[in-house]
């Protein structure tokens, strides 16, 4: 994957995406002792997740969209980026999920008028029945992390930050299957700004990966185990993490919830768990800037039940 192959997602998307807004956080001004830093609020993309933006480049580069349309595996964001881009191209959708898939997701997916099935107790499970349906079928198969048009789209989201706010020295960015990771490498190609990767301490197939020297299977659970819970993590991200020595940072299951009450107690603003493990990696200090060095974050997902997390804490 290469910057320009971000830049042709980039004229392809257009503005059927949205341009999602940044905010400056001020030194300490959530919970704990931290420093300035960026918030990219990916949160507010279509279907509330940047999975948005690989789908509609992965349907729209497809030379032709078969009668079955499209399908996909997901623990839910990428569904619904899968089920609205199939609705805005005019085509059927089907999604397979596993029973981790939250109420607020399958209502949302119902939303967009997908044929949703809900099978297996983890994504590879749900994958495994996606792949079947699309040989079966003929429907268009769009993976969630692993195909470079999905990466290339999803890669938008740091192109865009990068031009947000210029003078990032680092991103942080969470991991499942790694798509979003190998985009931000792509996009910040030949650039003084450099991506670091957040997974949480229940669900890190890439940790596992990088200290293996290959991708493996581990197990998953924990609060983002809906968004980040992949048992393996995808082969393109995984040479694009080695080729760039990615720095790899763990945060605890605890650091994500308190991540996700202090962003909403006091910035107002939504995170579901995997939205908000990178935040997690700065709050809890996993993550310690150098002396003076501007950092942005990517809240990557809202599909949240914010009254559920309120009243669970």
């Amino acid at each position: 994957m290469t910057q320009a192959d971000v830049a042709a997602a980039r004229a392809r998307l257009g503005n059927r995406v949205r341009r999602t807004p940044v905010m400056r956080v001020e030194a300490n001004q959530l919970t704990g002792s931290h420093p300035a830093f960026w918030l990219k609020l990916e949160s507010m993309q279509c279907t509330g997740a940047f999975k948005a933006r690989g789908a509609l480049n992965t349907l729209m580069a497809a030379a032709v969209i078969p009668p079955a349309g499209a399908c996909a595996a997901s623990g839910g964001n990428h569904g619904l980026a899968v089920a609205w881009a199939a609705r805005l191209m005019g085509v059927p959708a089907s999604v397979f999920v596993p029973v981790t898939c939250p109420p607020i997701k399958l209502q949302r997916l119902a939303d967009y008028d997908a044929d949703v099935t809900v099978i297996g107790k983890v994504f590879e499970e749900s994958l495994a029945s996606a792949e079947q349906f699309a040989a079966e079928t003929g429907a268009l198969f769009v993976h969630p992390f692993d195909q470079p048009l999905a990466i290339a789209g999803v890669g938008t989201v740091t192109a865009e930050f990068s031009e947000q706010v210029p003078d990032l020295d680092t991103i942080l960015i969470a991991v499942g299957g790694g798509g979003l990771l190998a985009g931000a490498l792509a996009a910040l190609e030949g650039t003084a700004t450099r991506a670091v990767a957040v997974e949480p301490s229940s669900a890190r197939c890439l940790g596992a990966a990088l200290e293996a020297g290959r991708p493996v299977q581990v197990a998953v659970s924990g609060p983002a185990v809906d968004s980040l819970g992949v048992r393996r993590v995808g082969q393109l991200a995984f040479d694009a993490a080695i080729a760039h020595q990615v720095q790899h940072i763990g945060v605890t299951d605890e650091a994500i919830t308190a991540a996700q009450l202090s962003a909403w107690k006091e910035l107002r603003i939504g995170l579901e768990a995997g939205g908000a493990t990178a935040l997690a990696a700065l709050l809890s200090g996993a993550y310690q800037p150098q002396h003076n060095e501007m950092v942005g974050v990517v809240g990557c997902g809202g599909n949240v039940d914010m009254a559920a997390l309120l009243k669970a804490a």
